[in-house]
């Protein structure tokens, strides 16, 4: 989710679920170390429960990384094994890092030492051709060993080359029995699904066998999904906000980040918020306008964050004023 669930999207998607837990997209150890900490590490307070998924190989700069992640305020520190990049692995981390369990032992041992919030890992089954469920049971079984009891499994083998990330997420089939086993394999173990799921049909299958679902692209282009999240999974009856309530909601903020950070030098602008709301109004009639509104240049140009309320207000005449 690099570039994408940033803390406008994340924002954004409190607004919609509040329970839902929210995770960043992956910030490298050395963006950390040597980089602008608050441009990597800032988040909206709002976000909680929200977890620091870090990228790196090294279990000292991972420490390092992953005691700010907690001193900044994050619930969770997650270790990205699943990421299939080249970018990535010329950093030596991302999928990689599956062939080296031994390595992602002592990393979570680092970082486990060093703060008190959960350490967990993200990974996938398997690295090209390497495709036996022996394989991920056993890199899962060191891993726990080191102490950690959540793993975020992505259900596909992670191709190192040949393949695009938009290829890894789409072309190595989908193997959700290799979860399951691992649920049945270690059943203390926290264990959550991800990949290719895109409909609370498929979660609640899925959730009687494991304890989790993760959503990645569905949850950015389908946004509301996540509206009925808080009733269905979290037992919260109070009723979610409706779409047109959280385009509200978020104008507030957009007006002050842009307030305090669009003269900064730091580059924001409206469409750095309005870009992450694009799928709001995904299966309404009327979608494709808020979208075509939301995507005008010249519009995005003038940076006035009333652009939200014109491509809403083109939504709700095409459904003949119905509340959305």
């Amino acid at each position: 989710m690099m570039d994408w669930s940033d803390r406008h999207c994340r924002l954004f998607h409190r607004h919609i679920s509040r329970h839902t837990w929210l995770y960043t997209e992956m910030v490298t150890t050395g963006a950390i170390l040597h980089g602008d900490v608050g441009r990597h590490l800032d988040f909206n307070q709002e976000e909680h429960p929200v977890a620091l998924q870090l990228g790196g190989s090294e279990p000292a700069d991972l420490a390092i990384a992953a005691k700010r992640g907690q001193e900044w305020g994050y619930d969770e520190i997650n270790l990205n094994c699943g990421c299939p990049s080249e970018r990535v692995q010329k950093g030596a981390f991302g999928a990689c890092l599956m062939a080296e369990p031994a390595l992602v032992a002592d990393c979570v041992k680092a970082m486990r030492d060093v703060v008190d919030i959960d350490v967990t890992v993200k990974h996938r089954i398997g690295i090209n051709d390497v495709d036996s469920y022996g394989f991920v049971r056993d890199f899962v079984g060191e891993i726990a060993d080191a102490g950690c009891r959540t793993f975020v499994v992505h259900a596909r083998n992670a191709i190192l080359k040949g393949l695009s990330p938009k290829e890894n997420r789409e072309v190595p089939p989908l193997k959700y029995a290799y979860a399951y086993q691992l649920k049945k394999d270690f059943p203390t173990l926290e264990i959550i699904i991800n990949g290719g799921i895109k409909t609370l049909e498929e979660i609640d299958q899925h959730l009687l066998h494991v304890d989790g679902v993760m959503l990645g692209r569905e949850a950015y282009h389908n946004p509301y999904i996540l509206s009925s999240f808080d009733s269905r999974y979290y037992g919260d009856q109070n009723p979610s906000k409706t779409r047109e309530e959280v385009v509200l909601a978020m104008l507030p903020y957009i007006s002050q980040q842009l307030e305090k950070y669009g003269d900064s030098g730091k580059g924001l602008k409206l469409n750095s918020v309005t870009r992450h709301m694009l799928g709001l109004t995904f299966g309404l009639i009327g979608a494709r306008a808020f979208r075509q509104t939301l995507s005008d240049t010249k519009k995005l140009a003038i940076g006035n964050p009333s652009l939200l309320l014109e491509a809403l207000l083109k939504v709700k005449d095409a459904n003949h004023g119905a509340s959305i």
